[in-house]
């Protein structure tokens, strides 16, 4: 007796000390293959800084949604706790704004006001077809700030497994994201280069809005350099990074020598160049065609020193994106999207960490750079497919050749480069050479920097409907939304070493769902598989118990 009671003691006081250790040593497990329940390092660095409550109100909630959307909330639901469990000062709550009749249609409207737009969805159920709207949005609030956090990713054309694919790939990414813009100030700055007849704000708008959320953003003149060029180059000192976007006028020796010395101090730099003047837009004429000729911006040998050459010809390729022309005449006019080889789709096979699990970049009117030999680390970001072609200029193009059979076997040039990266120790442009002006500062040789150099100006520009700027790498008339603003976004934070949000951005993750056909096909017999089959062994069990059992006590 003695001996089962020090048992049972025992016992009991082994489960205590279990219970105790495991509530003092919290530890979660994630046993899954793609570490969906691990957040990454740069997430839990930003819910490390949230010291007062962060309160998330959750609009994906209900129970007549598809099952692909459930799967999102359920996701939605565990990443939240993931975060909670990193630091208590994390609330969130899952709220239905259609639940209650009487406030449904207020609510629609009060959330649609602040941007949050109900999504409606096919349910599909019993091979029938029926209508579900749900809001896919999150608000989270600290200290007297809110921001929205969209639950899905847009891809347009997808199906609804396709968009929670991607939207479940993108929710570490879209928390984090937020939680950063609440808890970090904005530090670094970024100028907008102006002077050279760089595109214009409207045509750069959505991307300016993009990375205004992390940066300080300030346009700055560069032709001030002829009056000014030393007070110039200490006021573009002040900016960690710069964009020149589609420059359309030649560089004075006096501005490239200012951004020469920019670059030795450690600047960081993204050029979007077009060494070939010729626009689509110029094309929509009565004839239909018009001539690509060179443009010059006197950037050649300032490129070249640093590691590359942007060639003056224009890239031409079978894997491209359609362009959109009105085919046949008066009212039997239709419009329709037809292959044109000037508007390459280019990607990349390395897991470079700006171009990692990204969507095709679309390039308008590209042209083609050489990297070449010099103590330059060059990574090839972009670039088109295999059947690519180059032609040199000046030569005429015409919408006409969208009615033409291309012989594939005349894009024989394989892929060619479109973007690309340089990191290192620059060498100065101007080393060992005359320098337009002097200064008591001057260096020949820079400290590790970066530049990011891209054959096309037009990948940076959005469209412009009725005078509102259209979402970066929209295409209207196909509905096809590119990889365009993504790898912008990218290619700005790697160059201001904001590695971390490219990381969880480019995180991937599988998401496995049942197939709703058969599903609908075999509902019947997993019903009778599920009910009918364990009563008809537990039968089974009770008739073979009952007959042994009599046969032995009858024995």
């Amino acid at each position: 007796m003695n001996k089962n009671i020090k048992h049972i003691a025992l016992l009991v006081f082994v489960l205590f000390a279990i219970n105790f250790i495991a509530n003092k040593a919290y530890k979660r497990f994630d046993l899954t293959t793609d570490k969906r329940y691990t957040l990454s390092e740069a997430a839990e660095n930003i819910v490390t800084n949230i010291e007062s409550p962060l309160v998330i109100d959750v609009f994906l909630e209900g129970n007549d949604f598809p099952s692909e959307f459930r799967r999102l909330q359920r996701e939605t639901t565990e990443l939240l706790e993931e975060f909670k469990a990193k630091n208590k000062n994390i609330v969130f709550n899952f709220i239905n704004p259609l639940e209650n009749e009487d406030t449904r249609d207020r609510n629609i409207e009060q959330l649609t006001q602040r941007g949050l737009t109900p999504m409606q969805l096919t349910v599909q159920e019993n091979g029938k077809s029926s209508q579900a709207i749900i809001f896919p949005w999150a608000l989270a609030s600290y200290n007297e700030q809110t921001v929205i956090i969209p639950l899905v990713k847009n891809k347009i054309g997808a199906s609804q497994q396709e968009l929670v694919t991607n939207s479940v790939q993108h929710l570490e990414y879209a928390f984090a994201d937020a939680f950063s813009k609440l808890t970090q100030a904005k530090s670094k700055k970024i100028a907008i280069l102006k002077g050279n007849k760089q595109l214009e704000d409207k045509y750069i708008a959505d991307f300016v809005k993009t990375i205004g959320e992390y940066y300080l953003i300030a346009p700055f003149t560069i032709d001030s350099v002829a009056t000014n060029p030393k007070k110039t180059l200490q006021d573009l000192s002040q900016f960690d990074l710069i964009i020149s976007a589609k420059p359309l006028e030649p560089f004075t020796e006096e501005e490239k020598f200012v951004l020469d010395q920019y670059t030795m101090n450690g600047g960081k730099s993204l050029w979007l160049i077009d060494k070939v003047a010729i626009e689509k837009d110029s094309l929509y004429n009565d004839a239909g065609r018009n001539f690509a000729v060179g443009r010059d911006l006197k950037l050649t040998d300032y490129f070249f020193n640093y590691g590359v050459r942007i060639n003056p010809v224009i890239t031409s390729t079978l894997y491209s994106a359609p362009i959109t022309l009105a085919m046949g005449t008066g009212s039997n006019s239709q419009f329709q999207h037809l292959r044109w080889p000037y508007s390459p789709l280019a990607g990349s096979n390395n897991t470079h960490a700006i171009t990692n699990n990204l969507d095709l970049v679309k390039f308008d009117f590209a042209n083609q750079i050489d990297t070449l030999k010099n103590s330059i680390k060059k990574t090839i970001l972009l670039e088109t497919a295999p059947l690519t072609r180059l032609e040199g200029i000046p030569r005429e193009i015409s919408l006409n050749i969208v009615t033409q059979e291309q012989d594939p076997s005349t894009f024989n040039k394989g892929k060619q480069n479109l973007a690309v990266l340089l990191e290192g120790e620059f060498t100065s442009a101007y080393n060992n050479r005359v320098k337009p002006f002097s200064f008591s500062q001057i260096k020949n040789k820079s400290v590790p920097t970066k530049m990011v150099v891209i054959a096309d100006g037009n990948i940076i520009k959005n469209d412009v409907s009725r005078n509102i700027p259209q979402e970066l790498g929209f295409d209207k008339w196909t509905g096809k939304l590119y990889g365009n603003k993504e790898f912008l976004l990218n290619t700005v934070n790697y160059l201001l070493d904001d590695n971390g949000l490219i990381n969880i951005r480019t995180k991937e993750i599988s998401v496995a769902f049942l197939n709703q056909e058969k599903i609908a096909e075999q509902k019947t017999m997993w019903q009778l598989i599920n009910i009918v089959l364990p009563l008809l062994l537990l039968a089974i069990f009770g008739i073979l118990f009952t007959y042994i059992r009599k046969r032995n006590y009858s024995a």
